[in-house]
């Protein structure tokens, strides 16, 4: 007859003896630096994402964690206790720790984001964020084009003139992340300011990308800067407008790459 803790186990958990046993990789065995636990987390959080550990596993225990990566088991459970306050991980005593639905996970936190755009499911990272710029950006730019001040303004037409003059794809790629940051910030809504910030991240991994897609940059660069005409000059539907030329430019590129 089963305990009254197997009752309470997850219908989807494994037993972590079902699962072969965690190789000890010679380039993660040790992390340096203050900070052991923070860079535990971050190799595990990456993992649980790419989809080493579905939902539903069970984790190795803090002895195995331990041994695999070299570091004392107090850095393993403040890594854990990193992991479950960003809903990757759940926990319970006599259980141990296991895979949160995908559903759960915070994915505004900037760490998850950035493990979510390395993933091998790229496309749906892409596409997911993608989707969000089509909800917020439109509307975004028609305010900034209403309420910006002056300050925004020069804000939003220095990053334009950086990402013309940048001469490799990280310049390009921060400009254009700055671009679309400080319209937000110009928009005058105080929700879409720290929106804005916790997708810094995915929008680095999306510009990333579609920059080292286009082939005709000086399209893509006269897009962005009839979006900062038509704030400069505040006429809001033109400057909707600009969006989503800009927008569908990305589809077609996003869209070519899966060919």
């Amino acid at each position: 007859m089963p305990d009254a803790t197997s009752k309470k186990r997850p219908a989807k958990l494994k037993a972590e003896a079902e699962r072969p046993a965690v190789v000890r990789r010679a380039d993660a065995a040790h992390f340096p630096g203050s900070s052991v636990h923070a860079s535990l987390a971050n190799e595990i959080g990456l993992r649980i994402v790419r989809g080493d550990y579905p939902p539903g596993t069970i984790l190795p225990n803090e002895a195995k964690w331990s041994e695999t990566f070299d570091v004392s088991r107090s850095a393993v459970r403040e890594a854990i206790k990193m992991l479950m306050a960003k809903s990757l991980l759940a926990s319970r005593p006599k259980i141990g720790s296991w895979v949160e639905p995908k559903e759960r996970w915070n994915l505004l936190d900037r760490d998850v984001l950035a493990w979510y755009a390395t993933s091998p499911d790229r496309e749906v990272f892409l596409r997911t964020v993608q989707e969000f710029r089509h909800i917020i950006e439109p509307e975004a730019s028609a305010f900034a084009a209403m309420r910006r001040t002056d300050e925004q303004m020069a804000e939003i037409s220095q990053a334009c003139r950086e990402m013309g003059e940048a001469t490799n794809l990280q310049e390009r790629t921060r400009a254009d992340t700055r671009f679309h940051l400080a319209i937000l910030r110009a928009s005058g809504n105080d929700l879409l300011v720290p929106l804005g910030v916790l997708i810094e991240s995915a929008l680095d991994h999306l510009f990333q990308f579609v920059t080292r897609e286009t082939s005709d940059q000086r399209r893509a660069q006269a897009l962005h800067e009839a979006i900062e005409k038509n704030i400069h000059l505040q006429r809001p539907a033109a400057a909707r407008a600009a969006v989503h030329r800009l927008l569908a430019n990305t589809d077609d590129v996003i869209g070519r790459s899966r060919r």
